[in-house]
């Protein structure tokens, strides 16, 4: 309707049925549209938790430490996922708690597992912080690979 700019002003406006038709697609497009979210989240979850680590997902995380090895980098973030998908939506990660990996759930869990089996025997470190905090509330988490040495004690 607001298209038609420049039309004649004693031109017949469209009827009270046709704007109720237009309300109607617009709000079925709404619909549709909300559905599709809703679908993709679902998606994502079932992804996140259902799904194995893939290889390409293991290439990725091997990609991230290489380009943090070329910028003169000791550590990168390697993986991020939303606080949601912990047992305690990530109060542990976020208070430093030593158990904080009991609450790891799906993939998380399973990189957490990774890295005990390869990268913890390798000499890595893994800390999982909370990466940021919509509306003050622990958002997504990050799990960080360090591969500094360690430092001599004084």
């Amino acid at each position: 309707m607001s298209d038609r700019k420049g039309s004649d002003p004693n031109e017949m406006p469209p009827s009270a049925q046709d704007l109720r038709d237009l309300q109607e697609a617009m709000k079925q497009k709404a619909t549709r549209a909300t559905e599709a979210k809703e679908k993709s989240h679902f998606d994502l979850v079932n992804d996140f938790m259902f799904k194995h680590v893939t290889e390409n997902e293991i290439q990725i995380v091997r990609r991230l430490v290489d380009n943090a090895l070329r910028d003169g980098k000791t550590e990168a973030l390697v993986y991020q996922f939303s606080s949601d998908y912990c047992t305690d939506s990530g109060r542990a990660i976020n208070n430093g708690a030593d158990n904080w990996p009991e609450t790891l759930q799906g993939k998380a869990k399973e990189f957490y597992e990774r890295y005990e089996k390869y990268g913890r025997p390798q000499g890595y470190k893994l800390k999982a912080v909370v990466v940021n905090f919509p509306s003050g509330m622990p958002g997504d988490v990050g799990f960080f690979l360090n591969w500094e040495s360690e430092k001599p004690k004084q």
